[in-house]
């Protein structure tokens, strides 16, 4: 079964949708006691750093995630926000992060050229910079996906970053250390090429 933490920002529901169409039991859910039982976790959301935080907080899932995906090991996919919860901190905010990743969250600077409209919206080639379960090495072209951001995770540890794509510059497009899986894209708005994440993720053993 694969937990999506329902905190009531994003689109829960396309992604839950991509989930039945790949065949795979899913549940949206805030029970503690259901998460501890997931096979898998899936982290979605758009919106505020602050106000996501405070909402896992306020329905007491901050440790029990914790718990099973640093403790358990529990894979762990982070869409968009979601994946920007990951990190310690946020420059769209003041509250601290999850802390699972060695990462910080800053938002798009282009040092005063204004050609480049933030929030940062549309589709992107998206190139992966070493081996990950989301990407397929062998796929000939760079796969496109579609973006809707104003800020972007910095991990201090290159080695996290599974892929990047360019907006002014490169930025950190999927991470993957271990069991945490993150895209900064949107899987579920991304056709074949995102559903070939989601399939992958499901594909996915647990370590």
């Amino acid at each position: 079964m694969i937990a999506i933490v329902d905190h009531g920002m994003g689109n829960l529901g396309s992604v839950q949708n991509m989930l039945k169409r790949l065949g795979a039991s899913s549940v949206r859910t805030t029970d503690p006691d259901e998460i501890r039982q997931a096979d898998k976790i899936i982290l979605a959301g758009i919106g505020g750093f602050d106000g996501a935080m405070e909402r896992l907080k306020e329905l007491g899932l901050v440790d029990v995630l914790t718990e099973r995906v640093m403790g358990g090991r529990t894979p762990v996919l982070g869409v968009c926000l979601g994946m920007q919860l990951m990190a310690h901190q946020s420059a769209e905010g003041t509250m601290g992060g999850l802390g699972w990743l060695d990462a910080d969250v800053e938002r798009f600077d282009f040092g005063g050229d204004r050609s480049l409209p933030v929030p940062h919206m549309g589709w992107e080639e998206v190139k992966a910079t070493r081996p990950s379960p989301l990407f397929d090495p062998s796929a000939g072209a760079d796969p496109r996906f579609y973006f809707s951001h104003a800020y972007h995770v910095v991990c201090r540890n290159d080695e996290d970053v599974a892929a990047t794509a360019d907006y002014g510059g490169r930025f950190v497009a999927a991470i993957h250390r271990g069991n945490l899986l993150g895209t900064q894209f949107h899987p579920e708005k991304s056709h074949v090429f995102g559903m070939e994440i989601y399939r992958r993720f499901l594909a996915l053993q647990p370590s």
